[in-house]
């Protein structure tokens, strides 16, 4: 059952011809807690927020947030009450962030995974889990020496 209250800020089906080819939706127990972190730690820009659902915007790239209960008809929707993590198997990356940085504000609410370190496939990156679980890979890519 949706919690808004009023109208959401744009018609659902103009918003969804907004979106690119591929964008991300994650489904949250704590829509307060997701926003915060992806706010503090990602520095997400929030074009929308409500009770139900959030549109943010992570270095130019679009994601949608949805609450568990937007989803209670879902097939799946069991599956969110009982408390397993959230993404397992889903690294969700993010090239063009400094890691350190990430790792930093990351830490100040207990989300750091792997700390700062390059990889042999050429990044300096972090790893970071949200409120839910749901784990990104954070960094930049190590130049080469010619």
């Amino acid at each position: 059952m949706k919690q808004r209250d009023g109208e959401p800020w744009i018609p659902a089906a103009e918003y969804g011809a907004l979106l690119p080819e591929f964008t991300v939706n994650l489904v949250v127990r704590d829509m307060d807690a997701s926003l915060a972190f992806y706010r503090e730690v990602l520095r997400a820009q929030t074009h929308y927020a409500d009770p139900d659902f959030a549109a943010i915007r992570i270095l130019g790239l679009e994601l949608m947030l949805h609450t568990d209960h937007t989803y209670e008809k879902s097939h799946w929707h069991g599956a969110l009450l009982d408390g397993a993590p959230r993404g397992v198997g889903l690294e969700l990356r993010l090239m063009g962030m400094d890691p350190d940085e990430v790792a930093a504000r990351a830490a100040a609410v207990d989300a750091v995974k792997r700390l700062p370190m390059t990889r042999g496939h050429g990044w300096r990156e972090t790893i970071i889990a949200d409120p839910d679980g749901y784990v990104w890979a954070v960094g930049v890519a190590q130049r080469r020496n010619p």
